[in-house]
């Protein structure tokens, strides 16, 4: 997928600068309280624009710098290739688990959804 397939913006004044779209994306994802998460489509429908493909490209691009691991795929499971990094975190944050069932590749829990997901609550300033 291309920067052209993010929303447009009109682009950036400065070749270097973050496209604001992703700005945005990133701004949700730092309001986002520990222990919680919201996945690509929440954070889209937050915004009123994009999808989850363009907000999971956002977060592949520039999520470095905001805690990533709480914007998750709707079924809770982890981010392939970052599984462990981010279950340090949920652990630490005490973000609500399913465990993996043996027959689980790798064993590696999930985020329990139901318990975990954010609704954005209390944090409406700034909600387009």
């Amino acid at each position: 997928m291309s920067q052209e397939s993010l929303p447009s913006d009109g682009g950036p004044e400065h070749p270097d600068a973050l496209p604001e779209y992703a700005e945005r994306v990133l701004e949700v994802a730092e309001l986002i309280p520990s222990g919680h998460v919201m996945t690509y489509g929440d954070v889209s429908e937050w915004l009123g624009e994009g999808g989850p493909r363009q907000v999971g490209r956002v977060m592949a691009l520039y999520g470095g710098a905001v805690p990533w691991w709480r914007v998750v795929r709707a079924d809770g499971v982890l981010l392939p290739g970052h599984e462990l990094r981010a279950l340090g975190h949920y652990r630490a944050e005490g973000t609500p688990l399913k465990e993996a069932s043996r027959a689980a590749e790798g064993h590696v829990p999930r985020v329990d959804m139901r318990r975990a997901r954010w609704d954005g609550g209390g944090h409406t300033e700034g909600h387009t």
